[in-house]
């Protein structure tokens, strides 16, 4: 059937993507020889600046990546950068005598911000996570459980839920909330939340304990009844007692905290919560389409009131790929699939580097890409871009085997 032809052949261009561009440019460009993990910024053009800082982010979401290569495709040279990556985190961001994850090390690896935001060490338990999924390495599960128990220590808010956002080397309370300069100075935060729920989801996967089944339970809840607005978008900051501070859309975050969501409480197994989240997941996703689309293609970054920024940043199209898939997966309506095809065509022609490889880090309203941008830097990273190729890889998959078994009869169109 002509469908399943298109379906194959969106299969077969993520897996290229994923194998001759993503994950060979971080192995072939990235990768620190001299002081271990990888180097910190790399320039559009590949110039490699020796001597930048590296983000434990950055680190954390290249231990995930190619744990998750070598899970799925089984080749050793990327268990060889997952043990490259794993060795790093561990001797070098892990803060050995107050517990935690530095935010900031020097390109030699000596301690240089050494703040501990909760958004920081939720990456690094999703990155050892999946790491111990991959691998069965025993220490990098212990490692996690770890950062888990400080996070539920120090961050957890016992007062009012949810979780606070940043604490000194030694957590006391840090003054300095924000994750980067653009955001805005607030005690608690969506990101931050997003990603804590996002990173006990996968060690949930492997770790069946109560306590954290318990704190994954309330994220969904915390998720539900305070950061997904009415209006099916998430707020972004907020006071410690939960009061709104922000009018920011976040067209990205909004499609991807849609799939996460719904991965969470599929995970969890608590069929009453994933029936309430299907239904934001749903609403979530079909406001990104009304309202996030640019008419000459690609996902919008973000709106505040009537000033919509109109720039494409890499991440945002991934994530949008999978949210997209996943709506379509949950109700086979064709429109998530048509949308899901128009921003894979928008990717191949504008986001993806040809030249240098990689994505660039964006594009503006004309769909030019900015090339005195970075390909790699703190925040730069190939976690979204290759987990959009996993995740829609392995759906496929799904999709493909329920339709012979009978369960869908959805077309593309």
């Amino acid at each position: 059937m002509e469908e399943n032809r298109e379906l194959d052949t969106f299969s077969q261009e993520l897996k290229q993507e994923l194998v001759e561009n993503i994950l060979p440019y971080w192995v072939t460009h990235a990768l620190d020889t001299t002081y271990g993990g990888f180097y910190g910024y790399i320039t559009t053009n590949n110039k490699v600046d020796k001597k930048a800082s590296k983000g434990g982010i950055l680190n954390s979401r290249i231990l995930w990546t190619f744990s998750k290569a070598y899970h799925v495709l089984g080749d050793r040279h990327y268990l060889e950068a997952a043990d490259h990556a794993y060795a790093y985190l561990r001797d070098t961001f892990l803060d050995r005598e107050n517990g935690g994850v530095y935010w900031m090390v020097d390109h030699k690896g000596r301690p240089e911000e050494t703040r501990k935001h909760i958004y920081n060490q939720s990456f690094a338990i999703y990155g050892l996570a999946e790491y111990f999924n991959a691998t069965g390495h025993e220490e990098s599960l212990q490692l996690a459980k770890e950062l888990f128990y400080l996070i539920e220590k120090y961050g957890y808010d016992k007062q009012y839920g949810g979780y606070l956002e940043a604490f000194t080397r030694e957590w006391g309370m840090e003054e300095e909330h924000r994750l980067s300069e653009k955001d805005m100075a607030a005690e608690k935060s969506m990101n931050t939340h997003l990603h804590i729920l996002e990173a006990y989801t996968n060690l949930f996967r492997v770790w069946k304990n109560p306590q954290l089944k318990e704190r994954l339970t309330e994220l969904i809840d915390v998720m539900l009844n305070h950061i997904v607005g009415p209006s099916y978008q998430f707020i972004l900051f907020f006071d410690r007692k939960w009061r709104k501070l922000s009018d920011v859309v976040s067209y990205g975050h909004d499609i991807e905290g849609s799939w996460l969501l719904y991965e969470a409480a599929e995970v969890l197994g608590d069929e009453e919560r994933l029936e309430k989240v299907r239904e934001a997941t749903l609403n979530m996703a079909e406001k990104v389409i009304t309202d996030g689309l640019a008419e000459n293609g690609g996902l919008m970054n973000e709106r505040e009131a009537d000033n919509v920024d109109k720039e494409k940043i890499w991440w945002v199209q991934a994530e949008g790929m999978v949210g997209f898939f996943n709506a379509y997966q949950l109700t086979l309506n064709n429109d998530y699939l048509k949308e899901t095809f128009h921003l894979w065509r928008f990717t191949k022609q504008h986001m993806i580097d040809q030249r240098h490889g990689e994505w660039y880090w964006k594009l503006d309203e004309q769909n030019d890409a900015y090339h005195e941008m970075p390909k790699v830097e703190p925040w730069k990273c190939p976690y979204h871009n290759s987990r959009c190729c996993f995740e829609l890889l392995e759906r496929l998959e799904r999709h493909k085997t329920d339709h012979r078994k009978g369960v869908n009869d959805g077309g593309i169109y």
